[in-house]
């Protein structure tokens, strides 16, 4: 790709990625050396999710943002899956509400109490089983509180809703393993982009596909929808084995609008889009350095604008969300960077240099809120609507009145040679079978022991018995 410059007019040219101080990182983080192509962290207003190395089971990291340092190496852990955690999203209306997906196939949504966790959390407000094989994303969608899906290794992506706790519809139309999804403005539609090198658009709720493209000199590996503009944007790999991005009309998958050579590198790139700038950020698995574009209506479309350089490279990159951004230093976008050698997460702000202290208006419309649009049952009826938007310029400080509830499922049973099937759930793991194991072998060692007690006790009192007999009544 060629980076002359250009002198376009772009409020954005001068953009620049500025690293947090020391005392502003999360130090001593075990985090996961698992080779999943996925970032492994999850950001919001609140508190750091991060996916840890552990043994016998998953487990990932809560901690508050206010607690930056080092991090203490007892620290409590969420750690209720089986298997592997692959993926983690906070909820975009709940602050405290995180899902998470496993090798164990489960999904799983948690509740962080107010100020973090105090003791390891083991017990998930909602435990989500429907695939067969591992799960390896999960998404939520944008503007509905209560509706999350879920992408597994069975090629099925399955949507829940959590306020029954089921899933309502499966999407049956991938013949390989998914890749990424990305929903556009208002969630009516969803892309994905699928190992079988097809990109995809997706009415969600019929499950029917819209689109679809099989381009031969581009290798799809990720989708992000761009906003309102009707267009999508992946990165993926040219014929010639070059990282490559391209972009594509929503309306017509033929063949794509532009396509741009990034460099030679292997990495994964993971694309970033900023609606309210219509900026793209570009970062590749293993790469120290983060590219920035911005994306506009008329060509080239795709305008190159600065590179964030650093010497450590990135495992995996958490997004903070836009209300808990930094508005009186002009800061568009903040990145959460893992770098797995050194244990270290450190916050990468990107700041649009202004003079100005007055709150800059021109850099912060309207945005995406912490309201949901529609609940559940009404996204499953068939209503779309925008985000509910909201301003940035007293800072953000409106508490959300919303509370999550969980669904109160019945209690079923299905009795066969007294043992309760739905209580006595099958081992999913190898892990998790000889932890049962052990588990019986310890009630069955305690039943014996209380059995031999309970014999010692029948013959005392059989003596006892005996005695009584043959005392004669004259001796009473």
């Amino acid at each position: 790709m060629s980076w002359r410059p250009t002198y376009r007019s772009s409020k954005f040219r001068n953009v620049y990625g500025k690293v947090a101080n020391r005392e502003h990182c999360f130090d001593g983080i075990p985090i996961t050396k698992n080779v999943h192509d996925n970032h492994f962290c999850a950001v919001n207003s609140k508190f750091l999710a991060v996916v840890t190395e552990s043994a016998g089971g998953g487990s990932f990291i809560v901690i508050p943002l206010s607690q930056a340092g080092r991090l203490d190496s007892h620290y409590p852990k969420v750690c209720g899956h089986q298997g592997n955690v692959l993926d983690i999203k906070w909820n975009p209306f709940f602050e405290n509400i995180i899902a998470s997906c496993s090798e164990d196939t489960s999904v799983r949504v948690w509740e962080i109490p107010e100020g973090g966790l105090r003791r390891n959390m083991t017990e998930a407000v909602l435990e989500l089983y429907g695939h067969s094989r591992r799960v390896g994303l999960i998404e939520w969608h944008p503007t509905t509180s209560g509706i999350l899906f879920s992408a597994g290794y069975d090629y099925k992506i399955l949507i829940w809703n959590l306020e029954t706790g089921e899933p309502v519809k499966m999407i049956d139309c991938h013949t390989d393993v998914i890749l990424s999804m990305s929903f556009n403005t208002d969630g009516s539609l969803l892309a994905t982009s699928c190992k079988d090198k097809k990109l995809r658009i997706i009415e969600p709720r019929s499950g029917r596909v819209l689109q679809q493209a099989s381009y031969k000199n581009h290798r799809v590996n990720r989708v992000v929808f761009l906003g309102n503009m009707k267009r999508l944007l992946t990165t993926g790999v040219s014929r010639w084995n070059t990282r490559q991005i391209a972009l594509w009309d929503q309306e017509d998958l033929s063949m794509p609008v532009v396509e741009e050579d990034i460099d030679g590198l292997s990495g994964l790139l993971f694309p970033f889009y900023d609606a309210d700038t219509h900026m793209l950020y570009l970062a590749g698995k293993g790469d120290g350095n983060i590219r920035y574009f911005e994306i506009t209506t008329e060509k080239p479309y795709i305008q190159y604008l600065m590179e964030f350089r650093s010497p450590a490279p990135q495992k995996g990159l958490g997004v903070m969300p836009k209300h808990g951004l930094d508005v009186a230093a002009c800061e568009v976008y903040r990145f959460y960077k893992l770098v797995t050698l050194k244990g270290l997460i450190e916050p990468i702000s990107m700041i649009v240099p202004r003079r100005s202290d007055t709150y800059q208006e021109d850099i912060y419309p309207m945005t995406a809120g912490t309201e949901p649009a529609l609940s559940a049952s009404e996204w499953l009826s068939g209503i779309d609507r925008d985000p509910v938007l909201m301003s940035l310029k007293d800072g953000y400080h409106r508490p959300n009145q919303l509370v999550f509830k969980a669904p109160v499922k019945e209690k079923k049973s299905m009795v066969v040679n007294g043992i309760d099937l739905l209580e006595n759930v099958p081992p999913r793991t190898e892990n998790e079978l000889l932890r049962m194991f052990f588990r019986q072998q310890d009630e069955l060692r305690r039943l014996k022991e209380e059995l031999t007690t309970k014999d010692v006790r029948i013959r005392q009192l059989e003596l006892e018995l005996n005695n009584l007999k043959n005392v004669s009544p004259k001796d009473v």
